[in-house]
């Protein structure tokens, strides 16, 4: 059984950065793609950022340049680097895998539980 649970969300000043952590358990990681939703209150759920297992990356235009995301294998983590926030940003952010080869907006099969990033203007 997969099991995903992000941490590293709260509440921020716009400008300012955070990084979000997901540890994925399950099959071997390095099989894996991984990536990043966020849900903005009263908004559908939108794809931030992907990682496929084969090493490319995707990212909705809002966040190019200001987010970043990256693997690393021992420690079965995908991180997300956010720099640079708004206060659009603000959402639940939900980690994502999926066992096919895919980096964009994807109907991933294994969900966090979401964590929660505020951005304050």
């Amino acid at each position: 059984q997969v099991h995903l649970v992000e941490s590293g969300g709260g509440l921020v000043q716009a400008g300012g950065s955070l990084r979000l952590s997901c540890v994925i358990s399950g099959r071997p990681f390095t099989y894996y793609s991984v990536g990043w939703f966020r849900q903005a209150p009263g908004s559908e759920r939108e794809f931030v950022a992907g990682s496929s297992w084969s090493g490319s990356t995707n990212y909705v235009g809002s966040v190019k340049g200001r987010f970043t995301i990256s693997r690393d294998s021992a420690k079965n983590t995908v991180y997300l680097q956010m720099d640079s926030l708004k206060p659009e940003d603000t959402g639940i952010y939900y980690c994502v895998a999926d066992a096919e080869d895919v980096t964009g907006p994807y109907g991933y099969d294994f969900w966090g539980q979401g964590t929660q990033v505020t951005v304050s203007s």
